[in-house]
C-alpha cells in the first residue's frame, strides 16, 4: 500500500472501491500534455468510468475525463483521449499474465501529485457481486451506528 500522506491527491475513484475488491495496487506515471497538467492542478479530472488495458505491451488508461483548461485555447486536447501509463516492462508483463490467468481487471484508484509529477494508483481488481455490495453497506451502517452509540455514551 502507498503512504499517501506525502502526496497531494487530485481525485479518488470511490466507485471503484464500491464495485471491486482491490487485491493489489501499483503506482504508474502518466503521459500528459501541459494544458492537461494545468487542468489537473485545478482538480478537473473524473475517474468514475475509467479502466486500464494492456495493448501491444503498453499500459493505457481509457475513459478518464480531464476537463479542457479554460486558458488553453488551441493547445487543449480531447478530454476523453486514451493516455499511456508509464511502468516498467517487467511490471506490465506481470500484470498482463495475472489478468489473463485470473480474469482480473485493472482500474485506476486515484490520481495524485508526487512532487511535480502526476501519478496514477492502478488497482488489480476483482468484481463484486450484488450480495458483496450489500454486505459492505451493512457493515458500514453497523459501524456508523456503533460509533454513534459510543459518542453518545461518552458525551452523556
Amino acid at each position: 500500500m502507498i503512504d499517501r500522506s506525502k502526496f497531494k491527491t487530485i481525485s479518488d475513484n470511490r466507485k471503484a472501491r464500491h464495485d471491486y475488491f482491490v487485491l493489489e495496487s501499483f503506482e504508474a506515471g502518466i503521459e500528459l500534455v501541459g494544458t492537461e497538467v494545468k487542468s489537473l492542478r485545478q482538480g478537473g479530472v473524473n475517474l468514475k468510468d475509467s479502466w486500464c488495458s494492456i495493448d501491444n505491451g503498453e499500459l493505457y488508461i481509457k475513459g478518464m475525463h480531464i476537463s479542457p483548461y479554460e486558458k488553453g485555447n488551441i493547445f487543449n486536447r480531447d478530454p476523453m483521449r486514451v493516455r499511456r501509463l508509464l511502468m516498467h516492462r517487467s511490471e506490465i508483463n506481470k500484470l498482463f499474465g495475472t489478468i489473463k490467468r485470473d480474469g482480473l481487471t485493472l482500474i485506476p484508484i486515484s490520481i495524485y501529485f508526487k512532487g511535480s509529477n502526476v501519478k496514477v494508483q492502478v488497482g488489480l481488481c476483482k468484481g463484486k457481486k450484488l450480495h458483496d455490495k450489500r454486505d459492505a453497506i451493512a457493515q458500514r451502517d453497523a459501524k456508523r451506528e456503533i460509533d454513534r452509540m459510543i459518542k453518545t455514551r461518552n458525551n452523556g
